[in-house]
């Protein structure tokens, strides 16, 4: 491996800035840039400058570039992992074939049934008259097929939940033209478990929770992510097993059986049922906030672990992951998730103690502050040897940031753990262990 890598990351959000410090960090010490990137960013990994008039890849190319971690799924779809590698770059991110896990929801549930991985009952539907007809019980899960940048899921627990988001998919079409997924609601606790696919290989990091609804006690309308937490210990070892011998094998295995080259990160949304886990969906790329929440937990070599992984060599042994736990908490725009918040001064940046700040929507104003640009502002993560050291401490951090109708949710990383079976066996001694 060359030293010294150039890497570029690809993205401006949240996702990308914790990408950017965890590669900063390598023992590597790769060169980094981003494109598009970000004000917030930029610390770590400056805008990549593309000369006018030429194409982001040809740059890529002539200034010798090792790596592209693509971010976003939108460009996964748009094809820039493949475009790397029709230049010899290497990529890391699933091509064409592989990023339809994620951008059909119908293609997911298809390959899921295929291969015999436990997931809900579920009907394609193409139609709003068809999808009234064809809901038989409440609640029910509604999901759009393509992509919806977190938005296209809906749990409905009564009629009218699901007239308003038939009305928002097939009257005002707010994702685009497309079917929706009728499917089984299954009841239990939400984990994910992000794992690092190449070829046959896999390796997964510490399992996260993340919290989609706006307001506490998942109240409120459905977010990109409020916050997120991820330990080893999030799940048993007897979890851990189930998981990698009914989803995460057959799913690697699979794709190999498919013929469908895969060299990325892939993420597993489950839900733990009475029946056992059971897959929600398919994600292409680190989740956001879990890579807030997770990425801090990594140590070691990611850079170059991720540069090898790209070329088909995945090395488990060049990253490890910290004991303990981490806690993500979000802060959004006032209006969020209707509306984006701009041009309010960020105040207290300054004053952050033991925590990292990941900036998702933030710009220079003109005295060179943060100011707001974005609907989820900023991500504050922190530590701690216990889940409650690390709420505790990473609340003490929010509390020093100011914004201008700052809104944020004061139980993630407490709620959801009252009834959590992993948090029961903990009181008893036992302890996960990694995947």
């Amino acid at each position: 491996m060359n030293n010294n890598l150039n890497i570029l990351i690809a993205g401006q959000g949240g996702r990308e800035h914790a990408l950017a410090r965890a590669l900063k960090e390598s023992s590597s010490q790769p060169r980094l840039f981003a494109f598009p990137g970000s004000d917030g960013m930029n610390e770590v990994a400056p805008r990549l400058a593309v000369p006018q008039g030429q194409d982001l890849f040809e740059t890529l190319k002539q200034e010798s570039f090792d790596l592209c971690v693509v971010g976003p799924e939108q460009y996964l779809v748009e094809g820039w992992a493949d475009r790397c590698r029709a230049l010899n770059i290497r990529a890391w991110g699933p091509g064409a074939d592989g990023v339809q896990l994620e951008s059909s929801k119908a293609f997911a549930k298809d390959f899921m049934v295929r291969h015999g991985i436990p997931t809900a009952r579920s009907t394609l539907v193409h139609s709003a008259d068809e999808l009234r007809n064809s809901i038989t019980e409440y609640p029910c899960v509604l999901k759009y097929d393509g992509l919806a940048a977190g938005k296209g899921v809906s749990i409905c627990r009564t009629e009218k939940e699901a007239d308003d988001f038939i009305r928002r998919v097939f009257q005002e079409q707010r994702f685009g033209e497309g079917s929706v997924l009728l499917e089984q609601y299954l009841e239990g606790p939400e984990v994910s478990i992000i794992t690092s696919v190449s070829d046959g290989a896999w390796h997964a990091f510490p399992p996260a929770r993340d919290y989609k609804r706006l307001r506490e006690n998942d109240q409120g309308p459905n977010t990109g992510g409020m916050g997120a937490v991820a330990s080893r210990d999030l799940l048993s070892e007897e979890e851990h097993a189930r998981i990698r011998k009914d989803i995460i094998i057959p799913a690697v295995e699979g794709l190999q059986k498919d013929g469908i080259p895969y060299r990325g990160f892939l993420y597993f949304g489950l839900m733990l049922t009475s029946a056992g886990p059971m897959v929600l969906e398919f994600n292409c790329r680190f989740g956001d906030p879990e890579a807030q929440a997770i990425l801090p937990l990594v140590e070691g070599d990611l850079a170059g672990y991720l540069y090898e992984a790209a070329n088909g060599d995945l090395q488990p042994d060049r990253i490890g992951f910290a004991e303990g736990w981490s806690v993500c908490v979000v802060m959004a725009a006032g209006r969020y998730p209707e509306a984006s918040g701009k041009g309010e001064t960020i105040e207290g940046l300054d004053r952050i103690g033991q925590a990292d700040v990941f900036h998702a929507g933030t710009q220079r104003g003109i005295h060179n502050t943060f100011e707001t640009n974005g609907g989820r502002i900023l991500g504050v993560t922190a530590r701690g040897t216990t889940r409650e050291q690390a709420v505790q401490s990473v609340y003490e951090q929010v509390a020093k940031i100011e914004f201008s109708g700052a809104q944020y949710r004061g139980d993630i990383g407490r709620l959801h753990f009252e009834e959590s079976i992993a948090n029961k066996r903990a009181g008893q001694g036992a302890r996960g262990k990694s995947l």
